[in-house]
């Protein structure tokens, strides 16, 4: 039995005399035995665990740890008088244990846990949201992370202090107070400031305003991809006049010339004076770069677009009327219509003072909007098309604080949202919610589906649990789940997949609708710890935040194809950095490498490189790496890719041979053969013994529908 704190103790008491824990421990008894009737219904053996300890709780070790020793000691003393309490200090690991050796059966549970409610109106589902540059910023963090260790291990540098800081950064960023939003501002500040830090030590820096590029006659700009694919990649970079930009061959790219959006020269604490950007397509290989060298053009050049009334034929099409209101997408490939209206509204926040569950304030944790009903952001909007050679846009503004860019490329499927919101206006002294909502005729049947963080898809049904007969009290914030990285609805023949670039809040409040919670600004605290309002500011103004929805369209049988690798390339994408040069491109050929790639054959689709990382160099030329493996599509999911699939570890060491490797538990602390699980029986008789699944043949592993598998290798590098 572990310890809690103990109700009525005297925590300023005399370390050493114990007289008023005495007095305490009593009323403790009392206590415990008011609620032990409760708390054995709600276990199945006699072993109760006491949690120690809570937020905010921790800030004297020695005050905390004399007074539990006394509270254990003198409840313990009890039993001379027929107490059966016994308390003793305990960990997690024992816990569980004395629980397998008590040989019971168990009941199991596979539904979720989500969405939390404290009370019938307090429901935590605003935190999915709360902070969303935050989110953003964190996800970005990790991909420069992977990215560098990648180029540590391949480079044998073996530079783990520079790394340690922005590994040790978004550590701290995981914090369920932290990435969650709901912290106080000061807080939420440190942590970007050490995730900026910790970028800067590892050399990657995100620099597309930091470096001065602008004006400048000649840089570079090196894109790395840390896939195990090949990806189509735009690359925008600001610019204030036309270059010539050449490819790793040497060869002229195709670039469009075109204005920045005015939203976007009007974001509050834009120091850039670019006006204008240059827009091409790259092919990126596989865990490699490509760098490409701008030199400005001789003579100026006009930025150059054409307005159309309606995209022209790609893969897919997009129909907005005069208005700006989007009316329909279609999937040429497949010749899938779906009609589909898109827009941005608002909930208003409840403003309520806490003082009970009625008056449950929408904060940092909750969401718990006014009432049911929504808002549009704007009653008109106006809407610019344009086409070049290679993407076309639909540029529609709301309002002065919500803006959008609807893109749509030559090759892609997807169609592109990038949103704009902020300052989010509070003049009106109402709190807003900011949902972007798709609606459209499909007959979802009250079922949409959202990831269970980026890898399986959970079902969801509106106003249901599958656990217990479920009372709504809250319509909206009760329906509300995580959307890690994607949403989708479907009917037969057809699926609208919506995918997102950070963690976000999201439902399907009707059949056909997708909605998506993307910002939030609200003026009264929710009570639980954070202490003051979701009142998020720069330069002295609301915060304006950016963000990216892909938008599928397909049908069942195809989607898991399309939004599983455009998933992974939306979280993993390429990490761009720019060099200054003074030397011409034929000099600057002579002494640069141009491209570079990790691999030199083709990696299977569905399989994602997790991990990559050096531990240490064992001898001069003998490197010790951690390597993580993931079979990111499930089972039944698509014909071909949801199989078992067949690799060969080897593949990535292009430079060295394997000379050992050894498959490791999850954590990477332990190896696969020497796990032993402790074995449980359900109520229905079903087991959890399960046969370590060893599948290493030399360096290659088979990998089953949504496995990760950890190995350590060390690798000779070849002369």
């Amino acid at each position: 039995m572990c310890t809690g704190t103990a109700a009525g103790t005297d925590y300023n008491a005399d370390p050493y005399t114990g007289i008023k824990v005495r007095r305490s421990t009593k009323k403790y008894q009392e206590v415990r035995r008011s609620t032990r009737s409760t708390e054995v219904r709600g276990y199945a053996s006699n072993h109760i665990i006491m949690t120690m300890g809570s937020d905010f709780q921790f800030e004297n070790a020695n005050e905390w740890f004399k007074n539990l020793d006394k509270i254990i000691r003198y409840v313990n003393e009890q039993q001379s008088n027929g107490s059966d309490v016994n308390v003793f200090y305990s960990t997690p690991s024992c816990y569980l244990y004395a629980l397998n050796k008590a040989q019971l059966t168990w009941t199991s549970k596979t539904d979720d846990f989500f969405p939390i409610a404290f009370n019938p109106h307090a429901f935590w589902t605003g935190f999915f949201t709360s902070r969303p540059a935050l989110k953003r910023f964190e996800r970005y963090s990790n991909n420069v992370l992977q990215a560098t260790r990648q180029l540590n291990a391949y480079g044998n540098v073996n530079d783990r202090p520079n790394l340690f800081v922005l590994s040790e950064a978004l550590g701290v960023a995981q914090h369920h107070d932290a990435v969650s939003g709901t912290e106080k501002q000061h807080v939420a500040d440190d942590y970007a400031m050490r995730l900026a830090d910790g970028i800067d030590k590892s050399v990657y820096l995100n620099i597309s305003e930091c470096l001065p590029i602008e004006n400048q006659e000649q840089f570079t700009l090196t894109l790395y991809n840390p896939t195990i694919h090949p990806v189509v990649h735009y690359a925008r970079i600001p610019v204030t006049r036309d270059y010539t930009i050449r490819d790793p061959d040497g060869q002229i790219v195709m670039a469009d010339f075109i204005p920045i959006s005015k939203p976007t020269l009007n974001i509050p604490g834009r120091t850039s004076v670019a006006e204008l950007q240059l827009v091409f397509r790259t092919i990126l290989p596989a865990l490699g770069f490509n760098t490409y060298y701008f030199e400005v053009k001789s003579t100026a050049t006009k930025p150059s677009v054409k307005k159309v009334s309606q995209n022209e034929a790609c893969r897919v099409r997009v129909d907005f009327d005069e208005e700006g209101n989007l009316n329909q997408i279609t999937n040429l490939d497949k010749n899938i219509t779906f009609p589909m209206k898109q827009g941005f509204f608002y909930y208003k926040g409840f403003p309520g003072n806490n003082s009970r569950s009625d008056f449950q304030a929408s904060g940092a944790y909750m969401f718990r909007p006014n009432s049911s009903d929504t808002y549009p952001v704007s009653n008109t909007r106006t809407i610019n098309c344009t086409k070049t050679d290679i993407v076309q846009t639909a540029q529609i503004i709301y309002n002065e604080w919500v803006s959008q860019e609807i893109r749509v490329y030559n090759d892609q499927l997807y169609v592109e949202s990038e949103w704009t919101i902020g300052p989010i206006s509070i003049n009106d002294a109402i709190g807003k919610e900011i949902i972007v909502r798709y609606d459209t005729d499909i007959k979802s049947d009250q079922k949409y589906y959202t990831d269970a963080n980026g890898r399986e898809i959970i079902e969801r049904m509106r106003d249901y649990r599958p656990g217990w007969n479920y009372t709504v009290n809250e319509a909206v914030s009760g329906n509300y789940y995580p959307v890690n990285s994607r949403i989708y609805i479907k009917e037969e023949g057809r699926q609208l997949t919506i995918l997102t670039d950070r963690s976000e809040g999201g439902t399907s409040m009707q059949d056909g609708t997708v909605e998506i919670m993307i910002h939030r600004r609200l003026l009264y605290d929710d009570s639980q710890g954070v202490g003051e309002p979701l009142n998020e500011t720069a330069y002295n103004t609301g915060l304006v935040v950016r963000g990216k929805h892909f938008i599928l369209v397909d049908d069942p049988d195809s989607s898991a194809l399309q939004h599983r690798p455009n998933s992974q390339e939306l979280y993993m994408s390429p990490i761009s950095t720019f060099s200054l040069i003074k030397s011409t491109y034929e000099n600057y050929t002579k002494n640069y490498r141009q491209s570079w790639s990790a691999v030199n054959q083709t990696l299977p689709l569905n399989v994602h490189l997790l991990t990559f990382d050096l531990l240490e160099m064992i001898a001069e030329n003998v490197g010790k790496y951690l390597i993580r493996l993931e079979h990111y599509f499930e089972l039944y999911e698509d014909s071909v890719y949801s199989n078992p699939v067949t690799f060969d570890l080897q593949s990535l060491f292009l430079q060295g041979k394997i000379v050992d490797l050894v498959e490791l538990t999850l954590g990477a602390n332990l190896q696969l053969k020497d796990l032993n699980r402790l074995q449980w029986t359900t109520t229905n008789g079903e087991s959890s013994s399960h046969k370590n699944y060893h599948s290493l043949k030399g360096t290659t592993a088979v990998l089953i529908p949504m496995e990760i598998k950890t190995f350590q290798a060390s690798v000779q590098q070849l002369d």
